[in-house]
């Protein structure tokens, strides 16, 4: 079988891991379970739809980490991962959905067969893809460990991205302008949402003979509520046409490798009421105000305070956080899980750490977006695609 092509260096990978070490130290745990599939794709490079069934990435004392899921998966790991047969354990296909077994009792012997039985482990207790069964399974096979919540270790490690990272989040940046350019060409009066949805995919995916690369699959479909369904922040698209009258608000991402660069804007279709007028005046100086504090040495609350002010003096009240960080990821969620844009959180910004500042309104019969994904800086952030700032308007 020929070599993998990696998408970072051997040397990257190797940081990635002994920075997780470090983590793990800190937090008492010997052994690590990394079942987060952008974890595990983090710290290997491991990249494949198999987050169904049961996987995960173990990081022990030394060495490579090990990777641990079905059988018929382990090619998978051999073509997009470094990791040597060694470290590669497939489980038997018997082990998947079954009644009378489980795939952690397959891992607990392994790890036994390693000798780590009487170690401190650490699993991701609070992500999507690590069950009540699973843990109840290590526990039961390994009585001798001692199990420590680790939930998002790996995670705060990947907040300041690499300059390769930062290069693959700029190209997915150049995707999600030519989503958003294809949608205010498509966009209008008896276009069904369904067919706008195609050609989003299509301008999001299709290889660019100009940039010279393709596009991959977002972590969350596109999101694009009209009227008073945009009221509600995560609705997807059915078969109707689009109406005179409304507004829309278009949640979607550019991927590269995985790598995620998210970007809202609100299209209305005929002359916008006074209310979206009002929006995107409050949300457009309310933006500004966060960027201006989007800057190294600032906390994550500055930039959330700076928004949240200028919408008071508007009189618009928003009851949820304006952002997250965002890079690397798989479905069901573009963040990274670890600090939010919002009141109260002091989580110190440093340089080349990324966010999608999410300024969205979800009114009682009315919603508007218009955000951006952004880089820290040592004096103000990048952001990272260019596309106008503004509620797109067709008459």
């Amino acid at each position: 079988m020929p070599a993998p092509i990696l998408n970072f260096s051997q040397d990257e990978y190797d940081y990635r891991v002994a920075r997780t070490r470090d983590a793990m130290a800190d937090a008492g745990v010997d052994i690590l379970i990394v079942s987060d599939p952008s974890n595990m794709a983090w710290l290997t490079g491991y990249d494949g739809w198999s987050f169904y069934v049961h996987q995960c990435v173990v990081v022990g004392p030394e060495g490579h980490p090990v990777w641990f899921g079905r059988g018929q998966d382990a090619n998978g790991a051999r073509r997009t991962s470094y990791l040597t047969d060694k470290d590669i354990i497939g489980y038997p296909d018997h082990y998947v959905q079954s009644t009378e077994r489980h795939p952690m009792d397959y891992l607990s012997a392994k790890i036994t067969e390693r000798g780590w039985t009487n170690r401190r482990i650490g699993v991701e207790m609070d992500n999507y893809w690590f069950s009540a069964a699973a843990f109840a399974s290590l526990k039961k096979h390994l009585p001798n460990a001692i199990f420590s919540d680790a939930t998002a270790i790996v995670n705060w490690q990947r907040a300041v991205k690499s300059a390769q990272e930062l290069d693959y989040m700029r190209k997915a940046a150049r995707l999600v302008e030519r989503m958003h350019a294809t949608i205010f060409d498509k966009c209008e009066p008896g276009y069904r949402k369904c067919d706008l949805v195609a050609d989003i995919y299509e301008a999001g995916l299709r290889y660019d003979e100009k940039l010279e690369f393709g596009g991959d699959y977002p972590a969350i479909v596109p999101l694009l509520p009209s009227g008073a369904d945009a009221s509600a922040p995560h609705l997807t698209w059915d078969d109707q046409p689009m109406r005179t009258g409304e507004g829309t608000f278009f949640e979607i991402a550019g991927v590269y490798k995985r790598y995620h660069c998210p970007l809202s804007r609100t299209v209305f279709l005929g002359k916008p009421t006074q209310t979206f007028t009002d929006a995107e005046k409050a949300v457009l100086e309310g933006m500004d105000a966060g960027l201006e504090a989007a800057k190294a040495g600032n906390f994550c609350e500055d930039i959330a305070n700076a928004f949240f002010c200028v919408l008071k003096k508007y009189g618009i009240s928003k009851d949820n956080r304006t952002g997250y960080p965002i890079g690397l990821s798989y479905p069901p969620d573009w963040g990274e899980r670890t600090m939010s844009l919002r009141p109260g959180d002091k989580t110190v910004l440093q340089e080349n750490m990324t966010f999608h500042f999410m300024t969205g309104l979800w009114m009682d019969d009315w919603g508007f977006e218009i955000t951006e994904s952004i880089v820290i800086g040592a004096n103000g952030p990048e952001c990272l695609a260019h596309v106008p700032r503004q509620l797109f308007v067709k008459e």
